[in-house]
């Protein structure tokens, strides 16, 4: 059932991005495509995003699903200029037994950070937490985990190059589960084109750096940016294919679809 409600999300979101027209799309500018999609811009923003898993290594005919709801506020301390993230996920995960399909709320994961400028690059680090708020334990990993966040971004004439990545181990939680050791990379390459549009590529690399296990996908996909009464829209839909893996049970394709809203302050 997931596949298809999945499925049926992503559908919807292509034909809206698709649909769209009139003049306040026709005036968006480059600038704003960039700050749109521009994880280190300063401004008060909610992400709805999912991130189905339409195949699995090792696993016939599984899928999963995560649907997230992330929250992005800028602030000062420290006399320096911040992001913080907050991302809870709603996550429904494949049917294996012996205890089957779960649906319910995932970890919720924490990152501030710092914000820095050396010449045209822009660069955000600073400390992440994980905390164990899943509903199941097929569902979240039981642990408390910490660790670091760190972006670098490129603008460009045509768009953005830039780069996520964090790192987090466990530290405490609970004893029957299995120790954390987690690092993500996530490449940005954003081109803009007319009118608001862009092409993307933005899929997230894992390394399970407890087992052994990793996956890189390649994303390619497109989007939309429009405003309406102040408010800045996001709409894309990026699908998503595993080149490299190494383990069990690895997402082998994916698609990543989302709308991104950044309001002023």
């Amino acid at each position: 059932m997931v596949r298809w409600q999945a499925l049926s999300r992503v559908a919807c979101l292509a034909l809206i991005a698709a649909s769209m027209h009139g003049p306040a799309c026709a005036q968006v500018s480059g600038d704003d495509v960039k700050s749109a999609n521009n994880p280190l811009q300063p401004i008060f923003g909610f992400n709805l995003h999912d991130q189905y898993v339409g195949a699995y290594d090792g696993l016939d005919d599984k899928d999963s699903n995560a649907f997230m709801l992330r929250a992005i506020l800028p602030h000062k301390a420290f006399g320096r200029p911040q992001i913080m993230r907050a991302t809870m996920p709603v996550v429904t995960s494949p049917d294996v037994a012996p205890n089957g399909r779960k649906t319910g709320a995932g970890d919720l994961n924490l990152f501030d950070i710092f914000l820095f400028k050396a010449g045209g690059i822009e660069i955000g680090v600073g400390p992440q937490l994980t905390a164990p708020t899943a509903s199941d334990d097929a569902l979240g990993t039981g642990k408390w985990q910490a660790g670091l966040a760190g972006a670098v971004i490129a603008p460009q004439s045509w768009g953005l190059l830039g780069a996520l990545v964090t790192w987090q181990t466990s530290f405490a939680g609970d004893s029957d589960r299995r120790r954390q050791n987690n690092a993500t990379a996530q490449p940005f390459l954003i081109y803009n084109l007319s009118k608001g549009w862009f092409v993307r590529s933005t899929a997230t690399w894992s390394f399970d750096l407890e087992t052994n296990s990793r996956y890189i996908p390649v994303g390619l996909g497109a989007g939309r940016v429009w405003k309406s009464g102040g408010i800045t829209y996001n709409l894309f839909v990026e699908p998503q294919w595993t080149v490299i893996s190494h383990g069990s049970a690895v997402p082998q394709f994916q698609v990543f679809a989302g709308l991104n809203l950044q309001f002023p302050l």
